[in-house]
């Protein structure tokens, strides 16, 4: 039988393993965020009033919606490498409610099996995609960030939360005016 870590940090970020659990995480590419942006806002932060990780994540996010970098996930082939790879672990490691691909960072939300250890289920899919873009991208370095965010879902409200936010990102980012018009987007799939 598989024991669950449960609550646990990684490069200071905390995480949850907690098995069939929705989790909403987030994933980036390495080069995402220009050199020194965190240890900048790390600084910044350090006389934050309130929750600093929490500002944080959300300077972290505002920053990555800007598409920063070298965003390879605009370009169909990385993308459908991501998406097929997702698609391809819906049922497998985990279920699959609602994802989004961005230029430059991925968000999903899924439910992890019973028996599928979080950081297993985002190693594969991480490797994996990274293997296969890679090549694409010979030249690239590392494809992705170490690590990821992960949040689980506290109750029905925040899975719709989450959902919506999935689906929204696109738009937030004036890459589209609606979010079933976003081609790499569960909500293209089902128009809301």
């Amino acid at each position: 039988m598989i024991e669950h870590k449960g609550w646990y940090s990684r490069r200071n970020l905390p995480h949850f393993d907690g098995g069939n659990t929705n989790q909403f995480i987030t994933f980036r590419l390495a080069d995402s965020l220009p050199f020194g942006v965190l240890e900048q806002l790390e600084e910044e932060l350090r006389t934050f009033k309130g929750d600093a990780e929490l500002e944080k994540i959300r300077l972290i996010e505002e920053l990555i919606d800007q598409g920063s970098g070298s965003c390879i996930l605009r370009h169909s082939a990385c993308a459908e490498i991501v998406r097929s790879s997702l698609e391809f672990l819906d049922g497998e490691r985990f279920d699959l409610h609602a994802w989004v691909l961005m230029p430059n960072h991925v968000h999903f939300l899924a439910r992890f099996n019973e028996g599928q250890l979080l950081p297993d289920g985002l190693h594969s899919l991480k490797s994996y995609t990274a293997n296969e873009i890679k090549k694409i991208y010979p030249e690239m370095g590392s494809v992705w960030q170490p690590g990821y965010f992960d949040r689980y879902m506290r109750s029905e409200e925040h899975f719709w939360r989450k959902i919506n936010y999935i689906h929204q990102n696109p738009v937030n980012a004036k890459l589209c005016a609606e979010p079933h018009e976003f081609q790499w987007s569960s909500a293209a799939l089902v128009r809301e």
